[in-house]
């Protein structure tokens, strides 16, 4: 989550107008994360979440980000259901910017998860991907492999030094293709930014899974990879065994894995690695100078390579 559209309590409270959620009381700005503009909202009847949707969410695909977390939460599971306004529309514009009311849901992420949070965090996941599997959504990967090349290039417009190498490795990866194997996969709608700042916990349960907003209809066992390496690793981008070990156990609990994808996950590791070490650059190098956000360092994230190719190795 960030700021990215400034949102006065005058402007806010203009358009909360349009729905039977009360008055606002109050209005805090969220400066996490690194895509979409939130803020928190207090009102007479609750407390939610007003998002603006900024540059990566077009709104073609809010129709499936929002209806799969509405088809999550009416299966029980802890997705932030949309709210929906007077006329049942779950988005409207303001300031320039399509925005939409979501559900808040209690807890707080961890800083440092046990290894029964590991394993709890991996229940969740598969409990996801199983409560997802009858939602008729369509969205392909706004981030998928067909990105990746046109985000090294503008990286490369601005890059030097550290920035550089990074990129002189990641593109032996991108020289790689896709392969047919991994197309054969399990599919379905993914979360695909499953990390610990968007899984909330309370009393050692999950709360909350939020900001699905990279949700779209994707190999299963990628989004699996895409947690492990959110959750398993350390500060530096080293690999924690018992970790990965805990995070699996706890997924196939709940969803066992053919044997064809626990085979792809090193590979698919890779890739997922590939993805967040080039939009985390990406941002480094070319987001708004006056956003309120922090941007994430990608040389951790890079590290993890070494980890999924020696075990392909």
């Amino acid at each position: 989550m960030a700021v990215f559209t400034p949102v006065s309590e005058a402007e806010a409270g203009t358009y909360l107008g349009a729905y039977d959620l009360g008055r606002l009381e109050a209005l805090t700005p969220i400066a996490e994360g690194v895509e979409n503009t939130n803020y928190r909202l207090q009102t007479t009847s609750g407390r939610f979440v007003l998002t603006l949707f900024e540059h990566r969410t077009r709104a073609d695909a809010l129709p499936f980000c929002l209806g799969l977390t509405e088809h999550l939460a009416d299966r029980g599971y802890p997705a932030p259901r949309p709210m929906p306004d007077r006329a049942g529309h779950w988005t409207g514009r303001l300031n320039g910017r399509l925005a939409s009311i979501i559900e808040w849901r209690e807890g707080d992420w961890l800083r440092t998860p046990g290894l029964d949070d590991q394993h709890t965090a991996g229940q969740a996941l598969a409990q996801l991907h199983m409560a997802a599997t009858d939602f008729d959504g369509q969205r392909a990967n706004p981030v998928g492999p067909a990105a990746w090349r046109a985000l090294a290039d503008r990286c490369a417009t601005v890059a030097g030094g550290e920035d550089r190498r990074m990129l002189q490795r990641l593109e032996r990866e991108l020289a790689g293709t896709i392969e047919q194997s991994l197309r054969k996969l399990p599919q379905g709608p993914v979360h695909a930014d499953y990390f610990p700042d968007n899984v909330l916990f309370l009393n050692g349960a999950v709360s909350g899974v939020i900001d699905f907003y990279f949700a779209c209809v994707d190999t299963l066992a990628y989004d699996l990879a895409i947690a492990l390496n959110a959750w398993a690793f350390d500060a530096t981008g080293g690999a924690n065994p018992p970790a990965i070990a805990a995070f699996l156990a706890g997924y196939e609990s709940v969803r066992p894995l053919s044997p064809a994808e626990r085979a792809a996950l090193p590979d698919l590791g890779a890739r997922a690695v590939v993805r967040f070490t080039l939009t985390r650059l990406h941002d480094r190098l070319l987001a708004a100078p006056d956003a309120l956000v922090t941007a994430k360092d990608p040389a951790p994230f890079l590290r993890r390579l070494d980890y999924w190719r020696a075990v392909v190795a």
